[in-house]
């Protein structure tokens, strides 16, 4: 016996000792050189096209997060009494917006989130992008639509989400919800009536990344996306941002087929959207934004994906281009590799978009604008918009190399090189660069 005890204590010991070590080992992996939280969440922005696309792996990490003992998710019928009499606090617009992006995986989880908060608090920022639907189609908080509910999400819930936007405008945080649109893993699943298919078997089609698109021209998708926009509304949030409005650009191009939209030109399609989308809000009091590609700002065609730039100007509040540098080719205004240009891409892309915004015409055909003489090519009216229209968001995320506090800075430069005052920062992992940004004032 005194054999099997010699044996037995000394591994016990050994095995605890290991699991100590692994313990401090993992938690200073949730850091990286500058101390800032370095985890990998669940929303990327585009991958190929203006930004980076979400990665579904993530959802793992964030569901190892939950499994810590100090972290309780919040249902809202965990702290229904306590919610029920907060009012929406309803901020008005900053003049200058300085925002953020925060997933749905950090806004779920205080000790994460907090980090993100104490940084806006202590910079220049003033404003914060929370998930409300993102590329899964799942919905961040409970809903009292019972067609909306049956989204509620699985991975990255925000279970007090009422309470944290009210605790943020308390705070001075304006509170910004994004809603991704037309791409929507859950609604396809759910409808496939109501997906982009593929081609050749009439089955959901699928980009790169295993992601699925509804189709653009469904009413009934517009619908939805109207109900969620006014229960957010309601929640507390100050405004809406809508992403993903677009027709689908990566993936089996060849095998597709849209049942609704057929062969109609997409720019029209998108155009109609945003139109009826604006209809259906305008009496509601929301303050609303669009995320478009940054090329939007410089091509006149719709980039195969249905955005122009002037077809969205009259519809929304504030228009934010993607204007990251590593995503625009190589070759853009005669540059070389774009990351190495972040000031000249920012300022030379934002220099178009405020030449298109403040035009009274265009050689694009809208739904308002009407034809202008017989000239070839055709010129059109359009409304005049101020400047400050534009809120471009700018990156503060590792692709193509690594992206400086300088590269931040020269980018946030630039949007005030090209006389603008907003701009928003962008990166789907919530690992930002403290030194990017000046001190609060």
């Amino acid at each position: 016996m005194k054999k099997k005890l010699l044996i037995i204590l000394p591994a016990l010991f050994l095995v605890s000792l290991f699991l100590t070590v692994s313990l401090v080992i993992g938690f200073s992996a949730l850091k990286n050189d500058n101390g800032s939280l370095n985890v990998e969440t669940q929303t990327d922005k585009e991958e190929e096209d203006e930004g980076l696309k979400e990665d579904n792996a993530n959802e793992e990490i964030r569901e190892e997060e939950r499994d810590d003992e100090d972290e309780v998710e919040v249902r809202p019928e965990d702290g229904e009494e306590e919610t029920e009499h907060l009012s929406p606090i309803r901020m008005q617009t900053p003049e200058r917006v300085r925002s953020l992006y925060m997933t749905s995986c950090y806004a779920g989880s205080p000790s994460l989130r907090s980090g993100l908060v104490q940084l806006i608090e202590t910079t220049e920022l003033n404003s914060i992008v929370i998930d409300i639907k993102d590329f899964t189609g799942m919905i961040s908080f409970r809903s009292n639509d019972p067609e909306l509910e049956k989204a509620y999400a699985t991975h990255c819930p925000v279970g007090d989400m009422k309470e944290f936007v009210h605790e943020l405008n308390e705070r001075g945080i304006y509170v910004i919800g994004r809603i991704s649109v037309f791409q929507d893993n859950f609604l396809t699943k759910k409808r496939p009536d109501l997906a982009v298919l593929r081609e050749s078997d009439r089955v959901i089609w699928r980009d790169n990344k295993g992601i699925s698109f509804t189709d653009p021209s469904s009413v009934e998708v517009w619908d939805y996306h109207i109900k969620l926009t006014k229960e957010s509304y309601e929640l507390g949030f100050d405004e809406i941002n809508f992403d993903y409005i677009r027709f689908p650009s990566d993936g089996p191009m060849g095998d597709i087929y849209f049942p609704h939209s057929k062969e109609r030109e997409r720019a029209d399609v998108i155009e109609e959207f945003f139109h009826y989308l604006h209809q259906e809000l305008k009496d509601v009091g929301v303050v609303t934004s669009a995320d478009l590609f940054g090329m939007t700002t410089s091509v006149y065609s719709d980039l195969g994906i249905g955005q122009i730039w002037e077809k969205a100007l009259p519809y929304f509040d504030f228009i934010s281009p993607m204007v990251y540098p590593s995503h625009y080719p190589v070759g853009f205004k005669g540059l070389g590799n774009p990351n190495e240009y972040p000031y000249q891409i920012v300022k030379w892309s934002l220099d178009d978009a405020i030449e298109r915004t403040t035009a009274a015409t265009t050689t694009i055909k809208t739904i308002e604008g009407e034809r202008v003489g017989t000239t070839t090519p055709a010129i059109y009216t359009k409304d005049v918009f101020d400047k400050n229209k534009i809120r471009p968001w700018i990156q503060d995320f590792r692709y193509g190399g690594p992206y400086t506090a300088e590269d931040v800075r020269l980018q946030i430069q630039a949007v005030y090189s090209a006389g603008l005052d907003s701009w928003m920062l962008w990166d789907p992992s919530n690992r930002y660069t403290p030194g990017a940004l000046k001190p609060a004032p």
